[in-house]
């Protein structure tokens, strides 16, 4: 069956029509702060404590945003006769949004859990310059970072929890012993 002539031009008039007499809706976002998922990306946040300046992130950027800076230091034996250590020591961490794609590859990466998805999105300058966030600006931003949902409850404890529990009972058996041998 052919279409009646001008039944699309009928269809988009309904459309409109039905558009117009919907009340619209302005978000009155300065004053009002915006309803958002709770796992919005908005900026990078650093967990300072988490890096070994691996440099994995630096290197898989397509931007080449993150500039990262380190020293090595000497790490004593933790064992008496254990030979020294040394260690990577992070002296910057910045990240230049003004190039920053949000692709997210760089969290991804990231085999320490160091970098995280903030849902602030409220970080505009005036100055391009100022969007290169040195690792002080990313630390601030990662207390804003949501927590995990929630494990499911039937499933079993992860291996990093269960050991992480194992050693504080450990450490808290050690430390009663020396308490109940000196009543």
């Amino acid at each position: 069956m052919a279409p009646i002539p001008g039944s699309g031009l009928a269809k988009g008039l309904a459309v409109t029509l039905r558009t117009m007499t919907r009340k619209t809706v302005t978000e009155q976002y300065p004053d009002v702060q915006p309803e958002l998922p709770p796992r919005t990306r908005g900026v990078i946040g650093l967990f300072e404590e988490n890096c070994t300046v691996c440099m994995l992130c630096a290197r898989e950027c397509p931007d080449w945003c993150i500039y990262i800076d380190s020293h090595k230091e000497t790490v004593p034996p933790a064992a008496p006769g254990g030979r020294e250590r040394s260690r990577n020591v992070l002296d910057r961490f910045a990240i230049d949004f003004s190039l920053c794609m949000y692709c997210g590859i760089c969290i991804e990466v990231c085999p320490f859990d160091a970098l995280f998805w903030s849902p602030e999105f409220e970080y505009a300058e005036t100055d391009i310059r100022e969007l290169t966030h040195e690792r002080d600006k990313l630390r601030e931003w990662m207390w804003t970072v949501p927590a995990p949902p929630a494990l499911d409850p039937g499933a079993e404890e992860p291996k990093e929890i269960a050991a992480a529990r194992k050693t504080a009972e450990k450490l808290a058996a050690t430390q009663a012993e020396p308490g109940e041998g000196a009543s």
